[in-house]
């Protein structure tokens, strides 16, 4: 059965007229018959799909891709679609292809996860600050003018305005703006501090050490602290070295003991 253009007045110029078609179709068993007919009925249908896939443009995908996006929508409105409502298939088809294109920004462009909420104040807040921009010359719209116009509290203008920038990442090998010695992003971040894996340690053993004999404190002192030999603290405390090298594997192995026993 052909499918012809429609020459009665239509939101799109070429839409075709396909509501036979669909009366055909919803009576046709599954099979090769069946599965022409829908080929043919989403062909038809096609040139709508890529012209709401056109709306979408310069939002950071590519058109070939958005007009497979939009294709899938078209083939889901053609499997869905009941002729018996009464429903013209175009009032069923637009908002399912528009919303398969959206879904698809939503779960497949953010760089970043944003909630649906947010995602949503974006697109109004970017919308609003359009519209004001072609009334207002020489700035952009505040945020206070974008609230007024939206609707919106200025706290959820600021949420949508944080959320324009989280569409897509900044990767960290990309030079800074204003940048002249290829300073990146990279380079302002911090690095893991070997001092921090100390820090447990030296709070385990501190009141430990504090209860030693003073004798025993001032050895540990000199010899990891002052950094001086066992030789030299003998010589400062006059006795042997052999003594000091005693005592200070016996404090550590006292203070070791001591820090083990309470993990456990």
């Amino acid at each position: 059965m052909p499918i012809h253009t429609s020459a009665k007045q239509h939101p799109h110029d070429d839409a075709p007229d396909t509501a036979d078609a669909f009366r055909r179709l919803a009576t046709l068993p599954d099979g090769p018959e069946r599965d022409a007919l829908r080929d043919e009925i989403v062909e038809a249908w096609l040139p709508m799909a890529d012209r709401l896939a056109g709306r979408f443009r310069s939002r950071g995908e590519s058109f070939e891709d958005l007009r497979q996006v939009a294709a899938l929508g078209l083939v889901k409105a053609v499997d869905r679609y009941d002729p018996e409502l009464g429903n013209a298939f175009e009032s069923y088809a637009v908002p399912t292809i528009t919303g398969e294109i959206k879904r698809h920004f939503r779960d497949h462009m953010w760089t970043l996860h944003v909630p649906r909420r947010v995602q949503d104040l974006r697109n109004r807040v970017r919308f609003a600050s359009q519209e004001l921009s072609q009334t207002i010359s020489g700035r952009r719209p505040t945020m206070a003018e974008i609230a007024e116009h939206t609707k919106l509290s200025e706290e959820d203008v600021k949420t949508g305005l944080e959320a324009l920038e989280s569409f897509t990442a900044l990767s960290l090998d990309a030079e800074l703006p204003g940048s002249e010695d290829g300073y990146s992003l990279s380079d302002a971040l911090g690095s893991p501090d070997p001092a921090l894996d100390t820090v447990v340690d030296r709070e385990a053993v501190k009141s430990r050490l504090a209860a030693l004999p003073e004798r025993e404190r001032a050895i540990l002192y000199m010899r990891f602290f002052g950094d001086m030999t066992q030789s030299r603290i003998a010589e400062e405390l006059g006795i042997s070295q052999m003594h000091v090298s005693r005592l200070i594997s016996r404090c550590c192995g006292r203070v070791r003991e001591q820090v083990m026993r309470d993990v456990a």
